[in-house]
């Protein structure tokens, strides 16, 4: 049976459309087998954000059998402070830390990918853009996932992502970066995006299924 992983979505903890419970249940109906709520935040809101996913994941795990994650996503950061911000993220209890990257269509400080390919406790460089060889690199050696995003505007670059991060070894995940409840992936949806940037058919099968267990792995979410 062919599974669908989310890790990038948005509440209105932030600018989605929805509480966290109720993206949580429609991902449900749509299919998922988890999903994870990543608020914007910067150090002002973090704690919010986090704390208002934690209970509404924890609820909806016990009682719809969907694994459902509370993350956050720093975005629009000062790049010097991405690696004390994550680590802070995580002490606030955000079982994973996505950063906003330097997508085409927003005005990221540079140097923000290269900031998040070099944290360790960063999880996911969401849309990186024009990401460079080293920053897929530093990715690799930190294990750090790339985003091909089925975001509009953001997935510009989605073939450039992978071009770039496959030569480097890179690993990575398809995300909806949902805002409201029609952004919610489909698993043809989720082929066709991955697909649409360059993969093949083996590595659809690896970044829609593989690497997803991957994460749910390093966060004790999945087996070992």
């Amino acid at each position: 049976m062919d599974m669908l992983y989310d890790f990038h979505t948005h509440t209105f903890m932030s600018d989605g459309a929805l509480a966290p419970i109720e993206l949580i249940r429609r991902a449900a109906v749509n299919g998922y087998s988890a999903i994870g709520i990543s608020d914007h935040a910067g150090p002002g809101t973090m704690e919010a954000a986090i704390a208002g996913a934690l209970g509404d994941c924890e609820l909806a795990a016990a009682h719809w059998g969907i694994i459902a994650v509370a993350g956050v996503e720093l975005t629009h950061v000062p790049a010097g402070a991405i690696a004390e911000l994550a680590r802070a993220a995580k002490q606030a209890g955000a079982l994973y830390v996505v950063v906003h990257g330097e997508s085409p269509v927003e005005p990221v400080e540079p140097g923000t990918n290269g900031a998040a390919a070099a944290c360790p406790d960063v999880d996911i460089l969401a849309h990186p853009g024009h990401i460079s060889p080293e920053v897929a690199a530093a990715a690799v050696a930190n294990n750090v996932f790339l985003e091909v995003t089925a975001r509009q505007g953001h997935s510009l670059t989605n073939g450039h992502v992978v071009l770039i991060g496959r030569a480097a070894g890179a690993r990575f995940l398809v995300n909806s970066d949902a805002h409201a409840p029609g952004d919610l992936l489909t698993r043809d949806k989720a082929e066709s995006v991955a697909r649409g940037a360059g993969l093949s058919d083996h590595e659809v099968r690896q970044v829609l299924d593989d690497n997803p267990r991957e994460l749910l792995r390093r966060l004790g979410l999945g087996p070992a």
